[in-house]
């Protein structure tokens, strides 16, 4: 028996996911009455656990989140729950993140600058199975994808060495490398012919993009990477 399409099936399903509440409640009365949102979580744990019981139909998900990050989530219920579309809403509009999140299976980016219509139209369109970008992001998306070839897989990370290594430009690994070894912002700008300012902006993506806090911890995170 084939179900009758003219038979409304109901708001679309939503579970939204940002460690901030503020966020999470102003994308909630943006939605409106056209969407159920069936769940809210603010970390990787807990948005994987939420996740798993409500069986969204569209999950709109930041990218930086405490636990992993929103790939993170993504990489852990995409086999698992393939009727569930994914949205990244992200403050963030840089090529590294968009990617990250597109390879690992997301359906679109759209960045907190969205109007409330145009996100209610991304979670329907996504939902409906289309993929959805802000306008200035399909353009990354088209270049990795144009530069690797639908047919080609991505490079495998090197055996024992953290993924997230792959996020990083060349500078920003050179960057990586020198502040996990002790120089400070002013001995890498002087090896690297770049500015002190430059040096700091490339730390912070650094940090942002390996989810660590602060450089004990890169340190760590480059010795037990083999890095240093």
């Amino acid at each position: 028996m084939t179900a009758d399409p003219t038979v409304d099936p109901g708001p679309i399903r939503v579970f939204l996911v940002d460690d901030h509440a503020m966020v999470r409640a102003g994308v909630r009365a943006e939605l409106g009455e056209g969407v159920h949102v069936v769940g809210e979580a603010a970390d990787v744990v807990t948005a994987v656990e939420g996740i798993r019981a409500a069986a969204p139909d569209v999950v709109l998900l930041d990218v930086h989140l405490p636990g992993g990050g929103g790939r993170a989530v993504l990489e852990a219920l995409r086999a698992e729950l393939p009727a569930t579309r994914w949205l990244a809403l992200s403050v963030s509009d840089a090529a590294e993140d968009v990617i990250a999140v597109i390879r690992a299976g997301a359906r679109g980016y759209v960045t907190k600058t969205i109007s409330g219509p145009d996100l209610r139209a991304a979670v329907q369109r996504v939902a409906d199975g289309d993929v959805v970008f802000s306008p200035r992001l399909a353009g990354f998306v088209l270049d990795a994808f144009a530069a690797t070839g639908p047919a080609t897989p991505a490079p495998a990370a090197e055996e024992g060495v953290d993924p997230g290594l792959d996020l990083l430009s060349a500078r920003e690994r050179e960057v990586m490398q020198l502040l996990a070894r002790g120089y400070t912002y002013r001995e890498i700008g002087s090896r690297l012919f770049i500015s002190v300012k430059t040096v700091e902006s490339h730390a912070s993506n650094v940090l942002r993009k390996l989810q660590l806090s602060n450089r004990n911890e890169l340190t760590r995170w480059a010795a037990t990477n083999r890095l240093l």
